[in-house]
């Protein structure tokens, strides 16, 4: 499909996407801080949904979601926007955000093994040795010597952000398997204004109204996230698919948690530390060989 737009700029919106969701993972960790991870991922949506509405009426592409297409609206918002954004932001109060972007990068592995299960996909020789390097790279996070095993908030944050993990590959399995009558870009205003939706109702009657000392660091971090990391991405994302090709995009968004971990280290001073860059080389090593031998990583995380 063409979209009117050449290589270099494709190309340049690919790179903002890396760039957004690489350091949207040390900005959520500053955001957390502040605000509750359930408020602050529902104001997230809530900013995003009004940034989306009028994008997609300037693009004539805004849609009433048909009836064939309800089933993927609730799995993506309520898996993804709402399950996995809120475990990440829950981890993140305990987990350095390095660690953290590792574990959240481990989905495709899931995805493979799912796919396998629910969808009859074959595993190849060389995928099932992918999976197997992004299990060895999940097991140097969790080796004792590279993990307190007697520091309970560290467990507890990274099982939350494996969880997150899960979740979104999840939704990933059934986006796969389902039969799409409008385009993912058109259903990701509706996703979004539902996991507000969610995420509000839930924080308000968990936590009750938010207290939240605003700041002018806070409101532009927030801006950030919701309008760059969540907005702006998913718009870029649809324009780079339809203009490059698919293990091209796959294989540059790997780049995505080498950036994360660059900018953790930036954004929050945290320690560069060997065993993490051995885990993420095992993981995205692991997930490379699965795009290359089985298809686009984008068609399976898209």
């Amino acid at each position: 499909m063409a979209s009117g737009l050449s290589t270099r700029s494709a190309a340049a919106l690919l790179a903002g996407v890396v760039l957004a969701w690489g350091t949207n993972w040390p900005v959520t960790k500053v955001v957390v801080h502040d605000v509750s991870p359930l408020w602050a991922t529902a104001l997230r949506c809530v900013i995003a949904a009004a940034t989306l509405a009028p994008m997609l009426w300037a693009q004539g592409t805004f849609i009433v979601p048909k009836r064939g297409d309800l089933p993927v609206v609730f799995c993506t918002s309520i898996l993804h926007l709402v399950a996995f954004s809120a475990l990440v932001a829950a981890g993140l109060q305990f987990v350095p955000a390095g660690r953290a972007i590792v574990l959240g990068y481990t989905t495709p592995l899931w995805v493979a093994i799912g796919a396998a299960m629910f969808l009859s996909e074959h595993i190849t020789r060389r995928r099932a040795i992918g999976i197997g390097c992004g299990l060895a790279g999940l097991a140097v996070i969790f080796n004792p010597q590279t993990l307190n095993w007697g520091d309970r908030n560290a467990l507890f944050g990274s099982g939350l952000i494996l969880i997150a993990a899960f979740c979104w590959a999840g939704n990933i399995v059934y986006v796969r398997a389902h039969k799409w009558i409008s385009t993912p870009f058109q259903l990701v205003f509706w996703q979004v204004l539902l996991a507000a939706a969610l995420l509000s109702t839930i924080a308000w009657l968990v936590e009750g109204l938010p207290r939240i000392a605003w700041t002018a660091r806070l409101a532009g971090l927030m801006l950030y996230s919701a309008i760059v990391c969540t907005a702006f991405a998913n718009w870029a994302m649809t324009m780079v698919n339809r203009s490059l090709p698919a293990v091209t995009t796959s294989l540059c968004l790997l780049a995505t948690p080498l950036l994360g971990i660059v900018s953790a280290t930036a954004i929050l001073n945290e320690p560069l530390e060997p065993s993490l860059f051995l885990a993420m080389a095992l993981i995205i090593g692991g997930i490379a060989l699965g795009t290359i031998a089985g298809g686009s990583l984008r068609e399976k995380t898209a």
